[in-house]
């Protein structure tokens, strides 16, 4: 079975959620957030509604900076969330590998035992739990501090 759309699934499983999730409060909303929430809602709905890694990992920019805004009481989800997508993009770039048109079944030609290994752990690593709850935090940070959604 190819970890491809595996691994696609579980990103779509657990960040389209979390990306469909500001008018900020004062002191909760952090420096700049909510208005970076808006400001990124349609490249991360965009990114949603294409689908699979290499449109997540295409909005990484967009999350670092969501991530740097963040409130504090969120900023270990964001780093979970974030920190987990940026091993991948480094698996992946380390690999010289597109992410669209990778298939850990049928690895591309010189793609060496480490970087299938690298990528495979990365892929792991954010497809568990701990990542997934990070981002039901963030969603919900999101609504109730922002009150709007991340794609719009």
């Amino acid at each position: 079975m190819s970890r491809r759309p595996v691994v696609a699934g579980v990103l779509l499983a657990l960040v389209g959620p979390a990306l469909t999730a500001c008018s900020g409060l004062p002191g909760l909303g952090g420096d700049g957030y909510c208005d970076a929430v808006r400001s990124h809602q349609r490249e991360l709905g965009e990114a949603v509604a294409r689908g699979g890694q290499a449109s997540l990992l295409s909005v990484l920019p967009a999350l670092e900076d969501l991530r740097s805004k963040a409130p504090a009481d969120v900023g270990d989800e964001w780093q979970q969330v974030v920190g987990r997508l940026e091993a991948l993009d480094s698996a992946l770039r380390a690999a010289g590998v597109d992410p669209a048109g990778y298939d850990a079944a049928k690895p591309p030609t010189g793609l060496t035992a480490a970087q299938r290994d690298a990528i495979t752990a990365a892929a792991t690593e954010l497809a568990r739990p701990e990542t997934a709850d990070a981002l039901a935090a963030v969603q919900q940070q999101v609504r109730d501090v922002c009150q709007t959604s991340l794609t719009g």
